[in-house]
């Protein structure tokens, strides 16, 4: 097979591959970071380069004009390699995120009654060994493994061979008294069996060393670390990064498939581990961890189920096809050079258990930290992601769905969406007569954007006011110069050009409106179904809980006004925030906590929606604000009659 030789123009790096490669392979061989947030399937148009010498064949033109194509532009996961290739990469598609904090640290108080010597697994134990003689020529690994006993007064301990060739050199250096780090309740045997100790680190000495560990989220979008010191159970520092696979796909489907290509998966793991080892860096450089990663002796791990295929190097593709199969709910421990994490080598891995294809870890320990199993009140739990997941229940029992929300109510997909961080617009105001915003910002200074609740406090303005219909469209005969029409169909300005950090208008595209209308929707249409699935009336739920990394910022009643969540009293709303990591975090100092993790993903019940046809109806139903069926949300058919009779909003919709 013939080979050609393909160069782009942002590096002096060439690659050659065979006919028929596509572009973002010889882009990736080459090192050239291309967007692809659809994963690679054609769909979102923003792998788009401009070929300047040589040719490819198109297979598809999703998203370019003519006029593009005529002046060379390709799609490069849609572009297949046929000869010698020179190649432009514009400047706007490479990949450049910046590094974000988060908009503030989540404040963790310790379990009522938490005792450290008591509920945390990993101990620091000061041993005094009796030396050996011509009398006592017990080996050194046997004397070290009666000594444990004496002072665990638990079964014989595990060790590593790398431990097992330092072990004598440390005894005598410690003129046999040493320091061991050993987690007692390993949680692969969290079965009612006495667990084998597991020896992570031998020092010589009596040394009061310090032993930390981490409590990590694998969020679709956003990664969270906190890192915890083991012998008291506080919350040193914590720190969120965008999950660097975005780029290979903004959902879990793309991401799949992006994975299931040529050396797809061994890059999304790549991918995951950055993101996690940067995290870890930084939380260790904001406290006397800095410079010391091996004092982070375990870690536990939440995430969906995707996310700790992907982590771990295990395909995914099963998850995606029907019967919608995982590999692994319930991964053995693995230690922290197993998977690639830049801590104590030896570290235990515990990556959560999950329930199912799309109900993962996160929720498992989101409803572990959410207290839903510990009441006997009938509870929503909702963790507003990219994923959707939702589980109804009580401490008796509990079902679960999942559906594709999609990543726009954290920022992502969206033009102008970014993160809660400083420069965020968290709230929106419009006059509704002049058509006028009013915008709060985190950190008070110019925006650069909108995050998620800012997003949802927009939308619902803009439904009230009439700047929108029922169905998203923009009234653009409206007499203000804030509504127009833009490279991307109708938009509204939210900010002018001169008053954003950027010097550009931030606005809201109808693109945009799509897209978080049809996030919305899946989450509404996801909770209405699992009710119906178990003949529950939504009305009669005692308590609503959301989870998610913005949760506690959203606006119940702006929520509620664009149909995200059910129209029920305000008291019953309970924001919890990030529930994934705060479940990691007590699995981490707690092994009850661990135990009790392991439960709910046993008990908990799947309901594939897929298999449902009442989900399409229901989707499509909750995509116009708030819903075809506005005698679900009296509260909102009230403000529409009483406060904008004289707004216009009736006129327009009639028309």
């Amino acid at each position: 097979m013939a080979e050609h030789r393909v160069t782009f123009d942002v590096t002096e790096t060439a690659v050659t591959l065979p006919t028929g490669s596509l572009l973002s392979e010889a882009a990736r061989l080459a090192g050239v970071d291309l967007n692809q947030p659809c994963g690679g399937q054609g769909r979102c148009g923003r792998c788009a380069v401009q070929i300047l010498s040589g040719d490819v064949r198109r297979r598809s033109v999703l998203r370019l004009s003519t006029a593009d194509v005529d002046l060379g532009y390709a799609l490069a996961c849609q572009s297949v390699v046929e000869g010698d290739v020179a190649v432009h990469v514009p400047e706007q598609e490479q990949i450049e995120r910046r590094l974000t904090t988060d908009r503030a640290v989540a404040q963790v108080t310790l379990p009522a009654g938490y005792d450290p010597s008591l509920s945390q697994p990993v101990r620091r134990l000061y041993l005094t060994l009796t030396p050996p003689s011509m009398d006592d020529q017990t080996d050194d690994w046997s004397r070290l493994q009666r000594a444990l006993r004496q002072e665990a007064g638990s079964a014989s301990p595990q060790i590593s061979l790398t431990l097992l060739r330092k072990l004598g050199r440390v005894l005598r250096q410690g003129e046999w008294q040493v320091t061991a780090v050993v987690d007692t309740k390993p949680a692969s045997a969290m079965d009612g069996r006495q667990a084998a100790p597991i020896l992570i680190e031998l020092l010589p000495g009596h040394a009061d060393v310090p032993i930390y560990g981490l409590a990590i989220d694998i969020g679709t979008t956003t990664v969270t670390v906190w890192l915890v010191d083991l012998l008291t159970g506080n919350v040193l520092a914590q720190a969120a990064e965008y999950n660097r696979q975005i780029k290979r796909g903004e959902d879990v489907i793309s991401r799949i498939i992006y994975a299931s290509k040529n050396g797809g998966e061994g890059e999304m793991q790549m991918l995951i581990l950055t993101t996690i080892n940067t995290l870890i860096d930084r939380v260790c450089q904001k406290t006397a961890v800095n410079g010391s990663p091996q004092s982070i002796v375990k870690a536990t791990i939440a995430g969906n189920s995707v996310m700790m295929h992907l982590l771990l190097g295990i395909p995914a593709d099963n998850i995606r096809l029907s019967p919608f199969v995982t590999a692994v709910n319930q991964s053995p421990l693995f230690t922290a050079a197993d998977i690639g994490l830049t801590i104590h080598p030896a570290a235990l891995v515990d990556c959560l258990p999950g329930v199912a294809s799309y109900v993962g870890a996160d929720i498992s320990a989101g409803v572990l930290a959410s207290g839903l199993n510990d009441s006997d009140q009938v509870s929503l739990f909702l963790d507003v992601g990219t994923n959707g997941e939702t589980v109804l229940g009580s401490g008796e029992w509990q079902v679960a769905c999942a559906c594709s929300a999609g990543p726009a109510f954290e920022g992502a997909g969206v033009r102008h969406g970014m993160r809660a961080t400083s420069g965020a617009i968290e709230e929106v105001w419009i006059n509704g007569r002049t058509y006028e915003p009013a915008c709060r910002v985190i950190g008070g200074g110019p925006p650069r954007g909108l995050c998620g609740s800012g997003l949802i406090s927009l939308l619902a303005e803009l439904f009230l006011t009439g700047i929108l219909d029922k169905r998203g469209n923009i009234n653009l005969s409206l007499d203000t110069p804030r509504v127009r029409q833009g490279e991307q169909g109708s938009e509204y300005v939210i900010v002018w050009g001169a008053e954003t950090v950027t010097g550009d208008d931030i606005v809201i595209t109808r693109v945009d409106i799509d897209n978080l209308l049809r996030a919305k929707a899946a989450i509404y249409a996801g909770f209405t179904v699992l009710a119906q699935s178990i003949g529950f009336p939504l009305e009669t739920i005692s308590r609503v809980l959301i989870g998610g990394s913005f949760g506690q910022y959203i606006n119940v009643e702006k929520a509620v006004q664009i149909g995200l969540l059910p129209d029920l009293p305000w008291e019953q709303f309970q924001f919890l925030g990030n529930t994934s990591v705060l479940g990691a975090y007590l699995a981490l100092i707690d092994c009850q906590a661990r135990e009790r993790i392991t439960a709910i993903a046993g008990q908990m019940t799947y309901v594939e929606l897929s298999a449902d046809n009442s989900f399409y109806e229901a989707f499509t139903s909750a995509l116009f604000l708030p819903h075809t069926d506005l005698e679900r949300f009296p509260s909102v058919a009230a403000t529409l009659t009483n406060g904008l009779a004289n707004s216009g909003l009736i006129a327009w919709e009639g028309r």
